[in-house]
């Protein structure tokens, strides 16, 4: 077991986002499921309580607690993509697949999990020399929901 996990809650469908994450992030995987050896205020005996999966090479455990508790803006998954075809596909297989768009590179999966799809294009940009050119494509990026790495780059040339 790594030192340390993070653990996402669900309402029963841990090992159906887990698969999803598998699927869709490089390097993820579903690791093991493991089954309630007892009742619960959630589910029954034999029920998937908790499922081992990593995203992107961070240990996950996802955790069938049910209803109570839900998934919000104060965390998520930052993914930094390579290019726009990468930036495309993360993008819509997350909105695509029952999830919702938000501001600025932003996403939210069907489960309420947000993510951050990153170009390191718009994290070069943000760090460039040159504040001008950092403020016009930190202006670019707050008016796009998918980030579009054409016109940040071309916001930040001027």
């Amino acid at each position: 077991m790594p030192k340390n996990t993070i653990c996402l809650w669900y309402d029963g469908t841990a090992l159906e986002a887990a698969e999803f994450y598998a699927k869709t992030f490089p390097d993820s995987a579903v690791l093991a499921t493991h089954r309630a050896p007892g009742d619960y205020p959630s589910g029954k005996e034999g029920d998937v309580l908790t499922v081992d999966f990593t995203v992107c090479g961070i240990p996950c455990m996802g955790l069938n607690g049910g209803p109570v508790f839900k998934h919000n803006e104060s965390f998520s998954f930052q993914i930094a993509t390579d290019d726009q075809a990468e930036t495309d596909r993360l993008w819509n297989a997350i909105v695509g697949n029952g999830g919702q768009e938000s501001e600025c590179g932003w996403c939210k999966d069907k489960w309420g999990v947000n993510w951050q799809i990153t170009p390191r294009a718009l994290t070069d940009a943000f760090q460039d020399p040159d504040p001008a050119a950092a403020k016009r494509a930190f202006e670019a990026m707050m008016t796009m929901r998918k980030i579009d790495i054409a016109k940040i780059e071309a916001a930040r040339r001027g």
